[in-house]
């Protein structure tokens, strides 16, 4: 089992993420995976009730820094929204 944030960190931080825009999400949410040797994905995609998937595209974003999106872009060019 791994250490979770007390409850105002936790709270803090749901509140936080829910302001973000979806690159940041992602970027904030695997940041703080990186903090658990073990267990950190699962325990912070149901913190922030998000996918795990999410928290992944951010480690690799995080990994590659060189196929890192503008810091104005929080998608690809031409990646579509929603329903087509």
């Amino acid at each position: 089992m791994i250490a979770k944030y007390p409850a105002p960190v936790e709270q803090a931080m749901r509140l936080t993420f829910a302001t973000l825009n979806e690159r940041q999400r992602r970027l904030l949410a695997a940041t703080e995976a990186l903090k658990f040797p073990r267990g950190g994905i699962a325990y912070i995609a149901q913190l922030l009730d998000c996918h795990r998937r999410t928290i992944e595209r951010g480690l690799n974003e995080l990994r590659d820094s060189n196929s890192s999106l503008p810091p104005d872009r929080a998608r690809k060019r031409g990646v579509a929204v929603g329903p087509v």
